[in-house]
């Protein structure tokens, strides 16, 4: 390709900008060329409805994935929890670089855990999965809608208009290298086997046209973690078959080690009676030659989702789906399915 800069298109939020830099960085030392951030505006970010009432999943992707498709810039990186678990068609997610810290924090302003928080003590969080699993730890709390960056969500626990907020521990860790955010406030994490998080979090996606320049899509794939890919998309391909089009709230996370992928996921009802649990180890046979199969062959845009890592990672999440739904998530899906 040509020496001009490579364009990496970012929503403008200083979690998107300080996660798009690290991508940048790691892609200019690869390549030798320059990356220019390209600042894309969603209506996730102009619209301070709550997320689940403009869509929720993709609600972030769609005008960057329209930018990408359109030539306004080169590649994308996402969060991959925001992205529909559907492929967009002539795109392909090139690589997920190594995960970060994939649990839920809950930041307070004196420390108090979740679970010994006083009745009507108030909790923000948008997400109906962090819902549950705040009214699971504690009934007796009260939760409340929130959206904004982070800096706006901890200064709604400073300033006593919220008891405490959940977010996502990577984000916290990507833009806050020196502590200065958190600054004075108490975060505690929640363990990711009673506290399953989304589908990918943690865990960056980055994305280009099926049809870009090879030589771009082999640098891309130099940045991929096959582990982090195969944990991802077993948990995204449990999260599709669970949903269904639905708006069910599920927490999923897949841990490799030691040759086997233990996963949890819970798909959570109406009252915690109804939820529905699945805590499973599996082994991975041979995963040192899935691994390097997937390696050898991730160098087109196309072949990364057609290797025996990526179709063993599908397999285990649809049949852990299957056995969700077989349990009673089938009803909590089909309650919680929007009427139309």
């Amino acid at each position: 390709m040509s020496d001009t800069a490579i364009r990496l298109g970012t929503r403008r939020s200083k979690l998107a900008m300080a996660q798009s830099g690290l991508v940048a960085r790691d892609l200019e030392r690869i390549s030798g060329r320059t990356v220019e951030l390209v600042q894309i505006t969603s209506e996730g970010d102009t619209n301070r409805a709550s997320l689940a009432s403009l869509g929720g999943t993709g609600v972030f992707a769609t005008r960057l994935r329209e930018a990408l498709a359109a030539g306004e810039c080169d590649l994308l990186v996402h969060s991959l929890k925001d992205l529909p678990v559907a492929p967009a068609p002539g795109l392909v997610i090139q690589a997920t670089p190594a995960r970060a810290d994939a649990r839920d924090i809950v930041i307070t302003r004196d420390g108090t855990p979740l679970d010994a928080m006083p009745t009507g003590a108030r909790v923000g969080t948008g997400s109906p999965r962090r819902i549950a699993q705040v009214l699971r730890a504690n009934p007796g709390v009260e939760t409340h809608d929130l959206r904004g960056n982070i800096d706006s969500r901890m200064g709604r626990v400073r300033d006593g208009e919220l008891d405490a907020v959940v977010l996502a521990a990577a984000g916290i860790g990507r833009i806050d290298a020196d502590g200065s955010t958190i600054g004075g406030l108490h975060a505690e994490h929640r363990d990711l086997v009673s506290w399953p998080t989304a589908a990918g979090q943690a865990a960056l996606a980055i994305e280009a046209r099926q049809d870009a320049d090879p030589q771009l899509l082999a640098w891309i794939a130099e940045l991929d973690d096959p582990v982090t890919r195969f944990a991802v998309t077993l948990e995204r391909e449990l999260l599709g078959a669970i949903e269904a089009g639905c708006h069910a709230p599920v927490g999923v996370h897949a841990t490799v080690d030691d040759h086997e992928v233990r996963v949890r996921a819970d798909v959570y009802g109406a009252e915690a009676a109804s939820d529905v649990s699945e805590d499973v180890s599996v082994p991975l046979i041979s995963l040192d030659a899935l691994i390097e199969g997937y390696i050898q062959g991730r160098g087109s845009g196309e072949a990364v989702d057609r290797d025996g890592l990526i179709a063993r990672a599908r397999e285990i999440g649809s049949d852990l789906a299957r056995r969700l739904l077989d349990n009673g998530a089938a009803d909590i899906v089909t309650r919680e399915a929007p009427t139309s």
